[in-house]
């Protein structure tokens, strides 16, 4: 259903090394920096980039958006976690945990990155 996920950022760099160090807990290569300074992760089932924005206002994180991505199990639900609070996230919401819902168990873990995006890794237990 989508091609790509962009986000913005203030700090290109700083960016890069919370998403390189969580996206590297799944076993995704680090970002790579295109002419404009945009940071873009390629992979099979899409790219997720980074850009400050072009209208040259500051990056601001969407109130009730988040971005989720996929963790093959809780413990790499968990690295995911760890690595993006060493690497200048914060967490949010409840500890990485178990959630009951709709659509079954989910062991969920939030972050925001360093420009205060919403960030979730999830792992659908049943």
């Amino acid at each position: 259903m989508f091609s790509h996920i962009m986000v913005g950022a203030n700090d290109i760099q700083q960016s890069k090394t919370f998403y390189d160090a969580i996206l590297g807990a799944m076993g995704y290569e680090p970002g790579v920096l295109d002419e404009k300074g945009r940071c873009f992760y390629f992979t099979t089932s899409g790219i997720f980039a980074l850009s400050k924005p072009i209208d040259g206002e500051p990056a601001c994180h969407g109130n009730g958006s988040t971005i989720g991505f996929s963790a093959e199990s809780t413990e790499i639900a968990d690295a995911w976690h760890a690595a993006g609070v060493a690497n200048g996230g914060t967490t949010c919401e409840e500890p990485p945990a178990i959630r009951e819902g709709a659509i079954g168990q989910l062991y969920l873990a939030y972050l925001r990155d360093p420009s205060g995006n919403k960030v979730c890794a999830v792992h659908r237990v049943s």
